[in-house]
């Protein structure tokens, strides 16, 4: 849909619901299948342009897949690194906004974060960075995930017609990498069959890598196994 068609649709349309849940957002798998879906936020700018390598290396070295969300700054500073990720077929590649901004009809703000503005801030904010995508990987991302993960209900209603699916998660693997090794693999492995994993490889410095390393083995000694959200997200 073009942009002046999304702000004619949904000019006067009032958001009902904002948050990291709300309708029309996938959350967890829909099957009862012993897997979890690894994703990865790469945030770019003021919150982060890093590169956890050593935690792409052990998911590299396991035969672990992964589904990606990059930001368009993130993109722009490992721009090389990109490349490398996309040519593996091990790892799926998905939207994470351009500005990582939560989406907002209304301008509505997540931890400190101020979000779009209106259903016109929405289109710029998914297709800026979808359309760079399309142009790097010959083909349009099929996932978004929100600058923090907030969006509204109007927003996400925008998200899919133009062409995307809107996936967040149930497991909050380090809290914005945030968390000690410890208290990544305490979280991840609260997984449950058909759990989304949400953390960040966008932050080397931070327990990310270390928990994962301690958690996603137990799993697998479990019966659980890895999959991309394309297996079971259409």
């Amino acid at each position: 849909m073009a942009r002046d068609g999304v702000i004619a649709r949904y000019r006067d349309v009032q958001a009902s619901a904002w948050g990291i849940d709300v309708p029309g957002v996938t959350t967890v798998l829909p099957t009862a299948d012993r897997v979890i879906a690894l994703t990865f936020d790469a945030c770019g700018g003021p919150h982060g342009s890093g590169y956890d390598h050593a935690l792409v290396a052990f998911l590299r070295a396991h035969g672990m897949p992964a589904t990606l969300f990059l930001n368009s700054r993130w993109i722009d500073a490992n721009i090389r690194v990109f490349h490398e990720l996309a040519a593996d077929p091990l790892f799926a590649i998905g939207n994470h906004g351009t500005s990582h901004r939560p989406l907002s009809v209304c301008g509505r703000s997540a931890y400190g974060i101020k979000g779009t503005d209106d259903a016109a801030g929405v289109f710029d904010e998914v297709t800026g960075n979808r359309d760079r995508l399309a142009a790097l990987l010959g083909h349009p991302p099929r996932f978004f995930r929100a600058g923090t993960a907030h969006c509204d209900d109007v927003a996400v209603r925008i998200v899919a017609d133009l062409g995307e699916r809107v996936v967040n998660f149930d497991v909050n693997g380090d809290a914005g990498a945030t968390f000690t090794p410890g208290q990544v693999e305490r979280a991840v492995l609260g997984a449950k069959p058909g759990s989304i994993v949400i953390a960040h490889m966008n932050h080397p410095a931070g327990g990310t890598a270390a928990g994962m390393a301690a958690a996603l083995p137990r799993l697998i000694d479990t019966g659980f196994r890895f999959v991309r959200l394309s297996e079971y997200v259409w």
